[in-house]
């Protein structure tokens, strides 16, 4: 068992580190995504500030083009009319006409660059795009990938865990089998066979003394007859405690008052027993187990709880039964019953009665504090779900 324990524990880290890997991977895939994010932002900004200048170039060529159409118009015409403009005008007018061109040539350059420059960002810019829709991508899967991989590993966690507890339970319900037995033979052993030793003794007794002393022998039959009663009584009380009789002669209900009588009798507890409702075919699982656990809970009250007062109501709904037990108590907490049912000697029955109700596909609820008494909330199906389905 303290290997199967180990086991879980490892499965456990390797699960976490698993985790944590996957989810660091997730968190540097999600800071290339950001960056990514970023580069396309600022690609996005010089790109448009490239447009603006490649427009803004592309306006300034055409502007020179149509300026320096016109300045070589205009020297053409000084040259065919040199005769009327000076050479001071002549030479301005080359002057202009060369600056125009340089202008022009910076600006053609300057425009090819800038649409250069233009396509290279969109190249750039493109490819930043998919590096984010690669990167979200990822991020994706890797997210839908962790869900079900986490779900998957914690499945199997739990399962592993439910596997333990079962094993726990299994080793307990063995233990507590085997305790039955010892009290049943011990109680057979003390009581009944005991009281049939001395049976047989007396009567050997009475054989002896028909012949001799026929009013003394009638004294020994008297105390035989007595002993016999004794013995019959004990003998009622061990199969009671075995399965009582009266669930299946009286049913429930009967079975719960009586029990529920004798308890006050015994403690001096007062026991507050209502029920509502009625059911007509009650199967024998669940009246055994509504006795269980009522008997069960007294056996906690007695023991444990030093009650005054205990109310136990039972009402039957139409498709299930609900019962509730609470005691004023001294309580107890909680989480150290939790804990001890991990424990194999930790006791029965607490578990023993949650076991019970969930086999029945029933719900168990306890609250409890200390100096707050106790309360038992239980919920079990009259019906099963494989009979709701064949009507």
């Amino acid at each position: 068992m303290s290997n199967f324990k180990s086991d879980i524990a490892n499965l456990d880290r390797i699960i976490k580190k698993t985790v944590k890997a996957i989810n660091k991977s997730k968190s540097e895939i999600y800071d290339i995504a950001e960056g990514a994010r970023k580069e396309c932002g600022r690609l996005e900004d010089e790109l448009d500030r490239l447009k603006d200048l490649v427009l803004e170039t592309m306006s300034k060529v055409s502007f020179l083009e149509d300026e320096l159409k016109e300045s070589k118009k205009e020297l053409m015409f000084l040259s065919k009319h040199h005769d009327k403009y000076s050479e001071e005008e002549i030479k301005k007018a080359y002057e202009k006409a060369d600056e125009l061109r340089v202008q022009l040539i910076i600006n053609k350059e300057m425009e090819q660059y800038y649409i250069k420059r233009r396509n290279e960002l969109e190249i750039r810019l493109k490819d930043a795009y998919k590096t984010v829709k690669k990167a979200d991508s990822l991020i994706s899967n890797i997210s839908v990938s962790l869900e079900c991989l986490t779900g998957d590993l914690q499945n199997v966690s739990i399962k592993l865990e439910d596997i333990r507890q079962r094993q726990l339970m299994a080793l307990k319900i063995i233990k507590v089998q085997e305790e039955e037995r010892r009290r049943v033979a011990r109680d057979i052993h003390d009581g009944p066979a005991q009281l049939i030793s001395n049976v047989v003794m007396q009567a050997e007794i009475c054989e002896r003394l028909v012949e001799t002393d026929p009013d003394k022998a009638k004294k020994q039959l008297r105390m035989l007859k007595s002993i016999m009663r004794s013995t019959l009584q004990d003998v009622r009380r061990i199969i009671y405690d075995l399965r009582p009789m009266s669930l299946d002669d009286l049913g429930l209900i009967p079975t719960l008052q009586r029990h529920v009588a004798a308890y006050q009798e015994e403690s001096n507890t007062t026991v507050l027993f209502e029920t509502k409702g009625f059911y007509k075919d009650l199967k024998p699982i669940i009246s055994l187990t509504i006795f269980r656990l009522v008997q069960e809970a007294i056996n906690n009250i007695k023991k444990h709880a030093d009650a005054k007062n205990v109310k136990i109501d039972v009402e039957f709904l139409e498709k299930e039964l609900i019962l509730n037990i609470s005691d004023d108590g001294k309580g107890f907490d909680i989480s150290v019953i939790n804990i001890k049912n991990h424990d194999i000697n930790s006791g029965f029955g607490l578990l023993s009665m949650r076991e019970r109700v969930e086999l029945l596909g029933g719900k168990f609820e306890i609250s409890s504090a200390i100096g707050k008494g106790t309360v038992l909330n239980i919920t079990v199906p009259l019906i099963s779900e494989e009979e709701v389905s064949n009507e």
